[in-house]
């Protein structure tokens, strides 16, 4: 009798779904770093008294997560209804991609391209939830 081990093969999209995931901690980050005084007693009522930059990395940071259950259920979907791999990862990637320039324009305080960069992940991310529609 021989056994077999099935391993899974994580694809490109779902390393990308890690990558989204770790997304708001880069944020929180951002929103923590060189303000000097935060406050680990009482971080949210510290992190609601802060203002420029910092102010907007945590609210990308919300964005982040806000946007993280789409993106994950989309990838499943599209696995589930063995949608094209390659144009899966592709997706997956240029998602993350728009994940991170999204969360620099908000930092930069920029937010028509900002806006419009989350658009662009918006329509992409739909696009991963629909390749596999057939």
């Amino acid at each position: 009798m021989t056994a077999t081990i099935h391993l899974a093969q994580f694809t490109v999209a779902l390393w990308c779904v890690l990558a989204a995931a770790l997304l708001p901690l880069g944020c929180a980050w951002l929103a923590k770093s060189g303000s000097g005084g935060f406050d680990n007693h009482d971080p949210r009522a510290w992190l609601a008294r802060q203002t420029g930059w910092h102010a907007r990395a945590h609210a990308a940071q919300a964005n982040s997560f806000e946007a993280l259950p789409f993106f994950i259920g989309a990838v499943i979907i599209a696995h589930m209804l063995d949608a094209g791999q390659t144009l899966l990862d592709i997706l997956a990637l240029v998602y993350v991609m728009l994940r991170i320039a999204y969360v620099g324009l908000y930092v930069a305080d920029m937010p028509t391209a900002r806006s419009a960069v989350w658009a662009g992940g918006f329509l992409v991310n739909s696009a991963i939830f629909l390749i596999g529609y057939r």
